[in-house]
C-alpha cells in the first residue's frame, strides 16, 4: 500500500513537471525554430474545449473496430474459459499463484514477470521506432473504450451536429431523458468492465455469485467500483484529455521517433495553398493545392487537432483523418494520400513505398529486433524446459540428531514439495550422500496440481558411518510416472 502511494505521488510530480515544461515551451521558447520541421509541439487546440468527434468510415476505421472487437472478446471472454476444473487465466492473489492454461507460476517465478516487462518495453520501443503510435491508435484501452463510449453516445444522442446542438440547448425533458439513458448505459458497461477486471484476480464465477447475492467481499467490491469508476471517467469524460494532458507516452514518444519513423503526415507541398473551390475546377489555375480546407480532418480527430499543422504530441495515430481526407479526395476526383501514413524523409524527399520499407531497417530497429528476439527465445526456452516441481528442504534445528531405539542416529527434515504443474503427481523421495545413510520414513507423496505438499523425512545411519559433524546429503524428489520431472536438493546430516 505504501509503495503504491509513493508511485502515485511520483507520477503526480512527473505530470506536474511535464505540464510546467509544456507551459514553458508554449511561450517564448517557441519563438526559436525547431530542428524537426514536421514536429509541432505547440498547442494548437483549446484545452478547455470539448471535442465532438465526427463519425467516419474507411479502411483504417474498419481496422480500428476490428481491434476493438478482438481486444474486448479476449478481455471479456477469457476469464470465463474453464480449464481442468478451474479458470483458465487467473491471478490468484489469495494463493499467490498465476494460472495461465497449463502453466502455473509461483512467487518464486518472479523472473518471468521481469522478462515479460522487459519484453513489453522493447516491443514498445521497436514498434514506436518503426511505426509510431500504432498502439495508441488501435489497441490502447483508452482508445478502445473511448470508441465504445462514443458509439453508445452516437446511438443515443445522434451524430456530431445533434450532440453539439443537444449540449447547447437548455435543459428539457428530452435532454434529461437522453443524457440519463447515455450515462446509465455508460455506467452499466463500466460496472461489467469492473467485474471482468476483478474476475482475473479472483474466480469470476464466485465474484458474480457474490454480487448477485449481495455478499461480495469488501476488497473485491472496492476494486469493482474503483475500476468501473475509472472506466466511466476516462472513456466518458476525460477522453482526449487523457491523451493530451495525462498520458506520459505522448511526452517521450519523440525520443523514439526519427525521420524514418512511420507517422501520419500531411503533404504540405501537395496540399497548400488551401482553399475552397468548385468540383471540377483546376486548382493550379486558382493558385491552390489539393486541400479544399473543409476541416473534416479536424472534425473526425478524437483529440481535436489539425494534422495539417504538423505532427503534434496529441496525435494518437488513429488514422481517422486519413479516411476522412481520402473520401474528400474521391469526391473531388483528386488522388488519395494527401494525408497518409508516411515518414518525414518520405514526405520531404518524395520516397516511394519500397524506399520507405528499405529505410526501416536502420541500426536502432535492428538492435531492438535482435534484443527482442533474444529475450523471447530465452523466455520461450526457459518455459519449455521448466520442470514443474520445486523442493525446499528444512533441517530440524531444534534437535540436530537423536539416537533411535535400535541405536542408529536419526536426523529429521521437513520437505516442502511444490507441484507447479496442472496435474496431480505422485513423487518418490530418495537420498544419497554417504554409505549407510537410509530413509527411515515414508518415501512417496501425492500432490494435486498447483499445490504444496509437506513431507517429514527421517534419515538414519549407524554410529560412525560418517565422521562426527556435518556430512553432505542430497534429497532427490522425482515423479513416479515421469522420471524427467525430478529435483535434487542438498542438506547436511549431523553425526554426533
Amino acid at each position: 500500500m505504501v509503495g503504491s502511494i509513493k508511485i502515485h505521488f511520483i507520477y503526480i510530480l512527473c505530470l506536474r513537471a511535464a505540464q510546467s515544461v509544456r507551459m514553458g515551451i508554449s511561450g517564448k521558447a517557441m519563438a526559436e525554430p525547431s530542428p524537426r520541421k514536421i514536429i509541432n509541439i505547440k498547442p494548437v487546440i483549446d484545452p478547455d474545449a470539448k471535442v465532438y468527434p465526427r463519425s467516419i468510415s474507411g479502411l483504417f476505421t474498419r481496422w480500428r473496430w476490428v481491434f476493438v472487437w478482438l481486444t474486448q472478446i479476449v478481455f471479456y471472454g477469457l476469464c470465463w474459459l474453464p480449464w481442468h476444473g478451474r479458470q483458465a487465466v487467473l491471478f490468484d492473489i489469495d494463493t499467490r499463484k498465476f494460472y495461465f492454461f497449463d502453466l502455473v507460476l509461483w512467487p518464486q517465478d518472479t523472473i518471468y514477470l521481469v522478462l515479460l516487462l522487459i519484453l513489453a518495453a522493447f516491443t514498445l520501443f521497436l514498434f514506436t521506432a518503426v511505426a509510431g503510435r500504432l498502439w495508441c491508435g488501435y489497441t490502447c484501452p483508452q482508445t478502445v473504450y473511448t470508441e465504445i463510449f462514443l458509439w453508445f453516445e452516437k446511438m443515443i444522442e445522434g451524430e456530431r451536429p445533434q450532440r453539439i446542438k443537444l449540449d447547447a440547448a437548455p435543459w428539457s425533458a428530452r435532454k434529461v431523458a437522453l443524457k440519463s439513458a447515455k450515462h446509465a448505459t455508460w455506467l452499466l458497461f463500466s460496472l461489467w468492465t469492473g467485474i471482468t477486471f476483478v474476475g482475473y484476480f479472483m474466480p469470476i464465477r464466485d465474484l458474480v455469485n457474490d454480487i448477485l447475492t449481495l455478499s461480495p467481499g469488501a476488497w473485491s467490491a472496492f476494486w469493482v467500483v474503483f475500476y468501473a469508476f475509472a472506466t466511466y471517467g476516462n472513456a466518458g469524460f476525460l477522453r482526449d484529455q487523457m491523451c493530451r494532458q495525462i498520458c506520459p507516452y505522448a511526452r517521450f514518444q519523440f525520443v523514439m521517433f526519427d525521420p524514418d519513423t512511420l507517422i501520419i503526415a500531411y503533404d504540405t507541398e501537395r496540399g497548400d495553398a488551401r482553399g475552397p473551390r468548385a468540383k471540377g475546377a483546376d486548382p493550379k489555375a486558382l493558385g491552390l493545392g489539393d486541400c479544399v480546407d473543409c476541416g473534416i480532418c479536424v472534425q473526425v480527430c478524437p483529440t481535436g487537432i489539425d494534422i495539417r499543422n504538423g505532427l503534434q504530441n496529441e496525435c494518437i495515430g488513429c488514422a481517422a483523418c486519413i479516411d476522412a481526407c481520402d473520401q474528400v479526395m474521391d469526391k473531388m476526383n483528386y488522388p488519395r494520400g494527401l494525408i497518409r501514413y508516411s515518414t518525414e524523409n518520405a514526405v520531404t524527399m518524395r520516397f516511394t513505398t519500397t524506399e520507405i520499407i528499405r529505410r526501416a531497417a536502420r541500426p536502432r530497429v535492428i538492435i531492438y529486433t535482435a534484443i527482442l528476439l533474444a529475450l523471447t527465445t530465452a523466455m520461450a526456452w526457459s518455459l519449455a524446459t521448466r520442470i514443474p516441481l520445486k523442493v525446499n528442504v528444512l533441517k530440524d534445528r531444534n534437535v540436530l540428531s537423536r539416537e533411535a531405539d535400535d541405536g542408529s542416529i536419526e536426523n529429521s527434515y521437513r520437505l516442502q514439495i511444490m507441484n507447479t504443474g496442472d496435474q496431480t503427481r505422485k513423487f518418490r523421495i530418495s537420498i544419497a550422500g554417504f554409505a549407510g545413510a537410509r530413509l527411515a520414513s515414508t518415501s512417496e507423496i501425492t500432490i494435486p496440481g498447483g499445490e504444496i505438499g509437506t513431507q517429514t523425512a527421517i534419515v538414519s545411519a549407524e554410529p560412525g558411518a560418517t565422521p562426527s559433524g556435518a556430512a553432505p546429503i542430497t534429497f532427490n524428489v522425482a515423479d513416479v510416472a515421469d522420471p524427467t520431472v525430478a529435483v535434487t536438493e542438498s542438506s547436511k546430516f549431523w553425526m554426533p
